[in-house]
């Protein structure tokens, strides 16, 4: 075995709850991922959203760990996408970006009206993000469908408005981004963060 291997541990050593590890999430469509381009542009390591990410790959060998094909497979698969991401976040001066974080998953395990497995509760305990939180409000004139997005804007609304009531139910503060154009956006998340 590699030293790595041996040396193994859940969650990130040190970082568990630090303010360097900041989770982005709110209404899908909401323009999260051109904020998180934006603050990569700035010097931020950034992850993406774990959920995009799986569908693409499942899509492209003919997989069912799709929301619209096996939801539990699909949060599963965005679990382990979120807790790989978690993991190497090494970020070393400035804080890292997660689009979407495991509080996304659990959510998502409720409102698709599936039992929540009893190990998430130990998974939000032990990979805790940042205590302030922002969340993108929804924003109708943004969200487009796409082939991975399927759903409608009505259901990115109730998403959000769930999220809404879980971050702050585990402890996180949520902070709002405002709209406005991109640029005006992170400008708004990096005076938050020198903000107490």
């Amino acid at each position: 075995m590699s030293p790595d291997e041996d040396s193994y541990r859940a969650g990130n050593q040190g970082l568990g709850g630090s303010r360097l590890l900041v989770v982005l999430s709110g209404c899908s469509g909401g323009g999260k991922s051109s904020l998180l381009g934006e603050l990569a542009t700035r010097g931020y390591p950034t992850f993406p959203e774990p959920g995009r990410q799986v569908v693409k790959e499942e899509l492209s060998y003919g997989g069912d760990g799709l929301p619209w094909a096996n939801v539990g497979k699909f949060i599963e698969l965005c679990i382990s996408r979120s807790l790989f991401f978690y993991r190497n976040a090494r970020p070393a001066g400035k804080p890292a970006f997660f689009d979407r974080s495991l509080v996304d998953a659990a959510t998502a395990y409720r409102r698709a009206g599936l039992q929540e497995p009893p190990y998430i509760a130990s998974l939000l305990a032990t990979y805790r993000y940042s205590p302030r939180v922002f969340l993108v409000p929804p924003w109708k004139e943004l969200f487009r469908p796409d082939e991975e997005r399927r759903h409608h804007f009505e259901e990115a609304v109730r998403e959000y408005e769930a999220l809404l009531r879980d971050y702050p139910a585990l402890g996180y503060a949520v902070t709002i981004v405002p709209r406005g154009t991109v640029q005006d956006r992170a400008d708004f998340i990096e005076a938050a963060l020198e903000s107490p």
